[in-house]
């Protein structure tokens, strides 16, 4: 024992505290404690205290810098100490794709990522990308603010992010060795860009020669002469000292370097929802601050800019114009990229602004409104998309010829997201507006079927472009509002069935469990009856189902002949990839439905073991043919800058929703305007209609209101790059 205990006691007290001292001052994650902005407040003491980084790639003492700190001094206020959030900025915590990464698996709980960096992703974040969409800065914030920015932040929930707010660090300018003030003015100049496709088309529709340049090596490409200009927002314009190698800056504000603002799913579920607020409302009240502050040091940029002796020219709303148009396409060639659902709901609020200003301007009547009540967003977002561009091409060459008696058209699309209720809903927001002409349907027969009530009711012509259900214009309501150019179920059923018994052996028919299953049960019932017992077999399945593996296993098992398949693009997805694992594999004949979503982008490898073929009314091998489908295929692909061998998506979408606004058109010039009850009356009368399928003589009568037969039913498959063909 000691001889001095009361020595050696002190000796450990003063160690005890001395380490205590030092793990304060270090304090947790190795921050000293003024680093974390925020301590424990008066409500909470050391061990409620919930600490919380958020990582950010710019600068520190940037405007998002100095917002994140203002964030997380109120987050700590508002939170009453029990949050304190540490800030992170320069890539302390890594690089931007390594932040997302460290959040996705809750290892980082928020982070400031350059909507670019999400779009690999998320495609849709491409949405401030496009160029010249957005008509100025206060339409764009607008509509960040409001609902197509929720959808957009809505998304991130599939990449285990919550999405709070957008943040910015500015509009891109456009910097160059010479004037840039019209498109012809990029002709054969060399562009630095970022690795971005739609960024390389938007200079490329203008001529130049799009350059992908990592952002440091940017200035020396710029000062050796290796690219002529470059586009970017004023802080990385002066940051970078872009200014001292670039003559002329154009301040277009043509596009929008945003900052999405979210936190780890995992982290955030794991907080109180009082906290969960705390967070959520500072991102988005913070917002407004950080643009106001991004705008002030951009005014002290173009100062720097100017002083350096560099050429300023602010683009005219003239100037402005001449872009937009010739940039127009970018946005429709990215439609499927970005998302109709985001496209479609940005024009319906833009043209009820524009509406309001004309109301009150008092100007002339408004456009006539062709409406689309379909599927933007969900699993036959791509079938939704074709039919809105089918529509589009038609209306943009009514319009050209001089709309109808003068008054043009415009498409307003309202997305049903496969929600038969919200379509409903949607059909009554169309039948409030008093210029609607017609609305024109999406993919679902089921949806459809449950708005045939309201469709009366409300006596709207509704046009049916590719809802097969035979009771959708087969029906008891008199007079009929719904026609049809769609290939029916009482067609395509047999079609199939009879192209699968060729075969030989039994034939297992598989039916989705909804309305537009039972629709083709109804059809194949009759036939069915006819034919020995045994030789057809119908299995009904769940949308959903978790025993997709099972049931394809026992059909194969059942060495079956073939299979005529009725589901969805995801259902049927399931199915043949499932089929594609067994050891046989009986031949496939499907109804359109898969053709509606991204099944050949999804099943291309499956498909080189199942032989899958499906029915279509019209084919890309027709080109050769029918020269009024080659005529539309070309203008299609010009109109959405797509490539000669490249895939169109849901082509028969697109044909079928062409044709019907044409009839469409020439009902309402029949009919002497908009009245819908004279407008459904010309569409019964109509004569011989030259259309791109066939011609029509005529489309409808009063007792048929479907405008396709039995011989334009084709059976087709997918071609290696995914191009829909003729099957034999």
């Amino acid at each position: 024992m000691s001889k001095h205990p009361i020595r050696v006691l002190s000796l450990a007290v003063f160690v005890v505290i001395g380490v205590l001292l030092v793990l304060w001052w270090v304090g947790p994650r190795g921050e000293r404690p003024e680093a974390s902005n925020g301590t424990a407040g008066p409500g909470a003491t050391a061990s409620d205290v919930r600490e919380l980084r958020l990582g950010l790639n710019i600068a520190a003492g940037s405007a998002l810098h100095a917002a994140a700190l203002r964030f997380a001094e109120q987050v700590g206020e508002q939170s009453k100490g029990k949050l304190k959030v540490t800030v992170f900025p320069d890539q302390q915590l890594g690089s931007d794709d390594q932040m997302l990464e460290m959040a996705r698996s809750g290892k980082l709980d928020l982070v400031l990522t350059p909507t670019a960096k999400l779009s690999s992703a998320i495609p849709a974040m491409q949405y401030a990308d496009l160029p010249f969409y957005f008509t100025s800065r206060e339409e764009l914030y607008a509509m960040l603010d409001s609902e197509p920015g929720r959808m957009l932040l809505s998304k991130l929930n599939r990449i285990d992010l919550v999405g709070l707010a957008f943040w910015e660090n500015g509009f891109k300018q456009f910097t160059a060795n010479m004037p840039i003030r019209r498109p012809q003015d990029f002709a054969k100049l060399r562009i630095r860009t970022m690795k971005s496709r739609i960024i390389a088309d938007q200079f490329e529709v203008l001529g130049a020669q799009a350059i992908p340049i990592d952002f440091h090596a940017t200035y020396k490409a710029l000062a050796d002469g290796a690219v002529d200009g470059e586009e970017n927002p004023l802080v990385a314009i002066v940051g970078m000292r872009f200014h001292e190698v670039q003559k002329y800056l154009t301040l277009s504000n043509h596009a929008y370097l945003a900052y999405v603002f979210s936190a780890s799913k995992t982290v955030f579920e794991s907080l109180s929802p009082e906290m969960r607020e705390v967070i959520r409302r500072n991102a988005q009240t913070l917002t407004v601050w950080e643009r106001e502050e991004t705008s002030r040091r951009e005014a002290q940029f173009i100062e720097t800019v100017r002083a350096a002796g560099v050429e300023i020219h602010t683009l005219t709303p003239e100037e402005r114009e001449a872009f937009r148009k010739a940039l127009a396409p970018i946005a429709d060639k990215f439609g499927f990229d970005v998302g109709y659902d985001l496209l479609v709901k940005t024009e319906e609020l833009r043209h009820q602004r524009q509406e309001g200003a004309q109301a009150a301007a008092g100007a002339r009547r408004p456009p006539l409104v062709v409406g689309i009540d379909a599927d933007f967003s969900m699993r036959s977002a791509q079938g939704g998309g074709a039919i809105y561009r089918g529509v589009q091409l038609a209306v943009e060459e009514i319009n050209a010829d001089g709309g109808i008696r003068g008054v043009p058209l415009r498409v307003v699309g309202l997305d049903h997201a496969t929600n038969a209720q919200v379509g409903r809903q949607n059909l009554a927001r169309f039948a409030a507006m008093p210029s609607l002409l017609a609305v024109v349907g999406g993919v679902q027969t089921a949806v459809i079927a449950d708005e045939l009530e309201d469709i009366h009711r409300l006596q709207i012509p509704f046009l049916i472009p590719w809802g097969t259900g035979r009771g959708l214009v087969e029906h008891g309501h008199r007079p009929n509002y719904t026609f049809r150019v769609s290939v029916s179920d009482s067609l395509a059923a047999p079609f199939l069935l009879e192209h699968a018994l060729r075969v030989g052996g039994r034939v297992v028919v598989l039916l989705e469990r909804s309305a537009w299953g039972r629709s083709n049960d109804e059809v194949l019932k009759p036939i069915i009856e006819k034919l020995p017992a045994g030789r057809v077999e119908i299995e009904w399945f769940n949308v959903g189902d978790a025993g997709t593996e099972a049931r394809v296993r026992a059909i194969t098992g059942r060495e079956a002949g073939a299979v005529v398949l009725v589901a969805n693009a995801v259902e049927s997805q399931k199915i043949v990839q499932a089929m594609a694992r067994q050891e046989k594999t009986p031949p496939v004949f499907a109804h359109v439905g898969l053709t509606g979503g991204d099944f050949w982008q999804t099943t291309q490898g499956a498909l080189q073991r199942v032989d899958l073929r499906f029915v279509q009314s019209v084919l890309l091998d027709d080109a050769a043919t029918n020269p009024r489908f080659r005529k539309f295929l070309q203008h299609y692909r010009e109109r959405y800058a797509l490539g000669r061998d490249e895939m169109v998506p849901s082509l028969i979408a697109s044909v079928h929703a062409y044709e019907l606004t044409h009839m469409l058109a020439k009902a309402a010039r029949q009919a002497g305007g908009d009245d819908h009850a004279a407008v459904r009356s010309a569409l019964e009368s109509l004569h011989a209609y030259p259309g791109v399928l066939r011609d029509y003589n005529p489309p409808f009568t009063v007792a048929r209101h479907d405008a396709l037969e039995r011989g334009q039913l084709r059976l087709a498959r997918f071609d290696a790059r995914g191009r829909i063909v003729a099957a034999e």
